[in-house]
């Protein structure tokens, strides 16, 4: 970190010392923190110099695909792969070609970058990510941030204190169909709500599951995670989560590929499946949320199909059961780096704070079977 760039944060933490401690950056103050802080604003007519950190995450190659592809918002400076094999391995593909290949140095030294996207390894996430903002960019991370609680949260505190976003990389924040869902919950459509279930499988092949093992929450942390996000975003912070973990292959491996976590609220359960040993898997994935006025069944999850149960009509939509039309999306992560632009810029603040990144990060590792630090 330049001298300069420490002496900004530090006159910065001294002018907001005494909200800090008031807060006890607890998730509320948290939450309250980051959103009063997010104030950079870019000139409108300027793309925003991005770069990339990572190739190892399941979503890397979507979302470098993605940045190039938004050439209005986004200037790709260069991308980084610190391991050789792996960048042998992936240079020559479509979507890294004829990138401008760096050190992690190289990029965080780049004149104007206002951005990075980590697209690291599980275990490399939180740390790499710390490195970013303490070089003073912005940053896209991929999910779930890791394994640590405590790391994480270090994490939305730095960034908080030196007014920089963090997006966290859950894909279903911008579906149509969830954010439709998230409307009907937030306008009441849907009454009180009871229940909530949600189906996120696939089927990976025996030498898939060895890369799988990174993952020691197994297949609820790499895929449930998307839904526990939407559980949270409907229902709040879960007072009790059971995690149920089962192996099938114990003979092969250690990889927890069946699982299912159920989450307690004082007027509602929820539960949250996800396996890597179902058969096309991704056709059944789905998110029901059950109201005493309303439903919601999203299904499948991608490309998303939504029926909707209404006890009285809201705008468009009647009362009764009915199939809702949905926009198309022009790509998984279009939306999400779009609304990640008007971050940087400053445009906005982010529908989802701080507050609610960690709890999500939380109940993901307690629906993993994991422990907390």
């Amino acid at each position: 970190m330049s001298s300069k760039y420490k002496e900004m944060c530090r006159r910065e933490f001294l002018g907001h010392s005494s909200k800090i401690a008031s807060s006890g950056f607890g998730f509320a103050g948290l939450a309250a923190l980051a959103e009063s802080r997010r104030t950079y604003a870019a000139k409108p007519d300027r793309t925003i110099r991005i770069g990339q950190i990572g190739t190892a995450h399941p979503h890397a190659r979507g979302k470098i695909e993605t940045l190039r592809k938004l050439t209005d918002l986004y200037e790709v400076v260069g991308i980084v792969e610190p391991d050789a094999k792996r960048r042998k391995e992936v240079e020559n593909r479509s979507a890294y070609k004829g990138l401008n290949w760096m050190t992690e140095e190289q990029l965080l030294n780049t004149k104007g970058l206002k951005a990075v996207a980590v697209e690291t390894a599980l275990r490399n996430l939180v740390p790499m990510a710390m490195r970013c903002v303490e070089a003073g960019t912005h940053v896209h991370l991929d999910k779930p941030p890791g394994e640590s609680l405590s790391a994480f949260e270090k994490l939305l505190n730095e960034a908080a204190r030196c007014k920089l976003a963090v997006q966290l990389g859950y894909m279903f924040r911008y579906n149509p169909a969830f954010k439709l869902c998230f409307r009907a919950v937030r306008e009441g459509w849907l009454g009180e709500i009871f229940e909530l279930h949600g189906v996120i499988s696939k089927k990976i092949s025996v030498s898939s599951r060895k890369s799988w093992l990174e993952y020691t929450g197994g297949t609820m942390e790499n895929l449930g995670s998307h839904l526990i996000d939407a559980l949270v975003t409907v229902l709040g912070k879960p007072q009790k989560i059971t995690a149920y973990v089962r192996h099938t292959r114990p003979e092969q491996d250690n990889l927890k590929d069946n699982q299912l976590a159920v989450f307690e609220y004082p007027k509602a359960t929820a539960t949250i499946r996800s396996s890597v040993v179902e058969v096309e898997g991704g056709k059944r994935r789905q998110f029901v949320v059950c109201g005493d006025r309303g439903t919601v069944d999203i299904r499948p999850l991608e490309p998303p199909k939504l029926k909707l149960a209404l006890a009285e009509a809201h705008g468009q939509y009647k009362k009764g059961y009915q199939e809702v039309e949905l926009p198309v999306m022009p790509g998984r992560y279009d939306e999400q780096l779009i609304d990640f632009a008007r971050l940087v810029r400053g445009e906005k603040t982010s529908e989802y704070t701080a507050a609610h990144d960690l709890a999500v990060h939380e109940a993901v590792l307690r629906a993993s079977g994991l422990g907390l630090d």
